[in-house]
């Protein structure tokens, strides 16, 4: 679906008005969107604008890095936008010039939904033309970044709240999730503060007026690294703690068993000696042999387990 917003000279809009009419002397500044477009009206891109076709080609193929690119007359912008439910990324095109504004996006997005309701809604974004509009949808794209970093943040602080009670399994796949879903906003993230410190430093791109506000959404994104980077060194720290305790339970467990493997060692040999079947063993004749072998494993026993509490194996630290 392809939606227009062409502001006249006399500062009225028009909404929907057809393609063909946006060249119209009338008309002061446009705004095309093309919404998860057909085929045939992509072609729109090459037939009525005369895009390059490389930057057609970046619309259509594959997902690309937020970036910036510099043609005759206008600029060719390449964002990212954010699926809450999945962090999947969806790439939106910007074509910007003094006279119009043409974005591009293959899925359907609230954001540009958002900041076309409010175009057609105020009257002094009427006036402001395409590279105003422009940081609007920017701005409304990195505002929606911070929830889902903020969603991040709040499982972190569930699971330190809850490190007791889940098994450390449970907690390490929790964990290596989300750091999965940090490395995906942090590959939309930085790029796009890196395309954002081109943009308030480059005269060519924006009119110094507009820069305090380009200058706003860069603090917004330098901001969210800061937050991804703090939440993926928590999520280390969970991971190497989890690790180590998981380690110091198994070496509990090895000293409890190497405290019963050491007991029954003498007490194993001794069974072994009496166990054999040689005919002259003069202990197999005593009346109260087998009570009194009984009674020296018994103390072997104990005196070992004695033993190894005097020494502190049985401490629970």
């Amino acid at each position: 679906m392809i939606h227009t917003m062409a502001v006249k000279k006399d500062g009225t809009m028009v909404i929907d008005l057809p393609i063909q009419q946006l060249n119209h002397p009338e008309i002061d500044w446009y705004w095309v969107d093309f919404d998860v477009p057909t085929f045939d009206e992509t072609s729109y891109l090459k037939d009525f604008f005369g895009f390059h076709p490389l930057a057609i080609e970046d619309c259509l193929h594959f997902l690309q890095r937020p970036k910036l690119d510099y043609y005759e007359d206008y600029r060719f912008f390449v964002l990212h936008a954010i699926k809450a439910a999945d962090l999947r990324v969806e790439e939106v095109d910007l074509f910007v010039s003094e006279r119009y504004l043409v974005s591009f996006h293959k899925a359907k997005l609230v954001e540009i939904d958002e900041v076309r309701e409010r175009v057609s809604q105020q009257q002094d974004l009427k006036q402001k033309g395409p590279g105003i509009i422009a940081y609007k949808i920017i701005d409304k794209l990195v505002d929606a970044y911070f929830p889902l970093v903020q969603n991040i943040e709040d499982q972190l602080a569930k699971i330190e709240s809850s490190a007791q009670k889940v098994s450390t399994k449970i907690t390490i796949d929790q964990i290596y999730h989300i750091r999965s879903n940090l490395s995906k906003l942090r590959r939309s993230v930085v790029p796009m503060s890196e395309l954002l410190y081109r943009i308030i430093n480059s005269e060519r791109v924006i009119l110094q007026t507009e820069r305090v506000y380009f200058s706003d959404i860069y603090d917004h994104l330098i901001k969210l690294s800061h937050m991804i980077d703090s939440s993926r060194e928590i999520t280390a720290d969970i991971r190497d703690s989890y690790l180590s305790l998981n380690s110091y339970r198994m070496n509990k467990i090895m000293m409890t068993l190497t405290v019963i493997t050491t007991i029954f060692m003498p007490l194993t040999f001794i069974a072994g000696i009496y166990g054999m079947n040689f005919d002259y063993m003069p202990e197999l004749k005593w009346r109260y042999g087998y009570f009194i072998i009984l009674g020296v494993m018994a103390i072997i026993g104990s005196g070992l387990f004695l033993w190894f509490k005097y020494k502190g194996w049985f401490d629970q630290d």
